[in-house]
């Protein structure tokens, strides 16, 4: 939804002028705008789907891991992983729409009989669909596919968003098989990022960082966090994507995740802003934190810049081969060396210090105490260590960074300073 000029005007009225916010960090060109929004244009024209070779080599990549695990094949659902393999979205309903990708042989689909013609529609991977009618058990038409497949015994893999009352209708149907967890096969596949994933994930990150600028640029006082969203919004819209920018003032910023507590913008406040969008169903998550219309005080300079520290610390622990966990342990000891903590205490780091990300905000591999993963080529995630404050303000920020075979690159670039929330 486009922000009406009525809406901009007001939002930016009076105290609302360009001037009442600190800009650094923006371009030229967007401080010296009377309305920065009207300079953003889409920013998609360049971006290039995943193709169906990649999904064709992702159907075969988790054949082999299934053989590899001994998983005779797996159930998928809707949602992101049925997306992943057959590049099909589909709404998740009572009637359950299943693929069932086996160890050996093609993908097949289990869907209601009314829907069938608009699922063929869709289907790029795999040929046949297998239906059933609203009196029938779906569950049986895949104890027929598993059959036809020609497994008799031995381990299902579940998908692990797949539905409870789907796997249950399934195991009672089928009660000679194992069933098991899919990750094996689906996390390993998705964990690891190609370099078409990867600059999706780029482009939405470049398009994340130009939202902020534009929104900034907008901060004014007496401001909500619900207008700062509407305008970030409407920010995302006329970059070409979806997405959406949260944000929390003053105290109200030493909550990770916000407050309910009403919120309206003063000078002095820290903002701490957070989210992002998606470019072809792949994520951004980008975090700012910065101080509105004043000079920030010694507090908050010298909180930022221990965060600072801590962030660059983790990125430095992200080695190929190193654990996970070892990003988690570098900034959190920046932050309990600064007499913060121990542990998740606060003042202090209260959650992990970073998550993966791809097709969901939040995947496998995050960056917390006892993830042993090893870190590889191709894996991405955040790196986002937080000094929460509860009653004065919390600082966070965050970027993504990806796996390469000489370590990790970022994605946004941090920012260089309080005053300056983006590098260019």
């Amino acid at each position: 939804m486009s922000l009406k000029r009525r809406d901009f005007l007001r939002l930016s009225a009076g105290k609302a002028s360009l001037g009442s916010a600190l800009l650094y960090g923006l371009p030229n060109w967007m401080k010296k705008a009377d309305n920065p929004m009207a300079l953003l244009a889409p920013m998609t024209g360049d971006v290039v789907p995943i193709s169906l070779a990649e999904r064709q080599a992702r159907i075969q990549k988790a054949q082999r891991l299934m053989t590899e695990n001994k998983i005779g094949a797996i159930v998928l659902d809707s949602g992101t992983s049925m997306v992943y393999f057959t590049g099909m979205s589909w709404g998740g309903s009572e009637r359950p729409m299943l693929a069932i990708i086996p160890a050996q042989g093609e993908v097949k689909y289990v869907c209601p009989a009314f829907e069938a013609e608009r699922l063929r529609e869709l289907i790029t991977i795999g040929t046949e669909v297998r239906v059933w009618e609203e009196h029938e058990s779906p569950y049986k038409v895949v104890a027929g596919v598993l059959k036809d497949f020609g497994i008799r015994t031995g381990n299902i893999g579940m998908e692990e968003r797949l539905r409870f009352f789907i796997f249950d209708g399934i195991r009672k149907e089928a009660p000679q098989f194992t069933y098991v967890s899919a990750d094996p096969v689906t996390a390993a596949c998705r964990m690891i990022k190609s370099p078409a994933e990867i600059a999706l994930m780029q482009k939405a990150n470049d398009i994340t960082v130009s939202a902020y600028k534009a929104c900034i640029a907008l901060l004014h006082e007496g401001m909500t966090p619900a207008d700062f969203s509407s305008i970030a919004e409407d920010a995302f819209s006329r970059l070409g994507v979806r997405g959406g920018l949260s944000a929390n003032f003053g105290q109200a910023s030493a909550y990770p995740h916000g407050s309910i507590q009403t919120q309206h913008l003063k000078k002095g406040d820290v903002v701490l802003m957070d989210d992002g969008c998606k470019v072809q169903g792949y994520c951004s998550d980008i975090s700012r934190a910065m101080v509105f219309g004043a000079e920030p005080t010694a507090r908050q300079r010298e909180i930022w810049d221990l965060e600072k520290r801590a962030q660059a610390a983790g990125f430095a622990a992200a080695k190929v081969g190193a654990p996970c966990e070892n990003v988690d342990a570098a900034a959190r000891k920046v932050i309990t060396d600064a007499g913060f903590g121990p542990g998740y205490k606060i003042p202090g780091l209260p959650h992990r210090t970073g998550h993966g990300i791809g097709m969901d905000i939040h995947e496998w591999g995050n960056m917390v105490m006892g993830n042993k993963t090893p870190l590889q080529p191709g894996m991405c995630f955040s790196v986002e260590p937080m000094v929460a404050i509860y009653g004065e303000f919390g600082i966070r920020l965050e970027d993504c960074a990806y796996m390469t075979e000489d370590g990790p690159r970022w994605f946004s670039q941090p920012s260089p300073a309080i005053d300056q929330p983006f590098a260019s």
